[in-house]
């Protein structure tokens, strides 16, 4: 009995994910607050956009994942911008074992939740070294992101067709 319990199930195959490489694609800092020389309390109100893609490699298994993120400081009173900051992160991944019909989720899920520890640091370094407090972004539900950019992405092609 214990024989056909074993070659019962075929194995699925291993998931295997690793981070070759990471790097600031582009990265831009603006501060508009010491430009204009804004006076009295200011009161911040935080937009934070992230934008994510995947790119296949030439060589088999390895994909760019670029996280995009727009980060505009505004006052809550008025139109006054504090600082804008716009940073292009990439991760280089070996991706292995994932069926094709999975391989886009996961890439654009699994593959950011690897690389935003260090996209957190930067921003934070960079808003402190810019002249303000640090910003800790807060975490990312990138299923709800992949969701949001899924939905987007069929809307618009939908769009295109009633335009044709």
């Amino acid at each position: 009995m214990a024989e056909t319990e074993g070659a019962a199930a075929p194995q699925a195959p291993q998931v295997k994910m690793n981070v070759l490489g990471q790097f600031i694609r582009d990265i831009s800092f603006e501060n508009i607050l010491a430009q204009k020389g804004v006076t009295g309390e200011v009161q911040p109100d935080i937009q934070v956009q992230v934008t994510l893609d995947a790119k296949k490699r030439p060589t088999e298994h390895q994909f760019d994942i670029s996280m995009k993120l727009n980060i505009t400081s505004k006052a809550k009173e008025g139109d006054d911008v504090f600082f804008v900051l716009e940073l292009d992160y990439v991760g280089i991944f070996q991706v292995e074992g994932v069926p094709q019909e999975q391989l886009h989720p996961f890439l654009l899920i699994e593959c950011p939740r690897q690389i935003f520890p260090f996209v957190r640091r930067i921003v934070s370094d960079i808003t402190r070294d810019g002249g303000f407090p640090p910003l800790n972004l807060d975490q990312i539900d990138f299923v709800a992101l992949y969701r949001q950019q899924l939905a987007a992405a069929q809307a618009a092609a939908g769009e295109k067709k009633l335009d044709a």
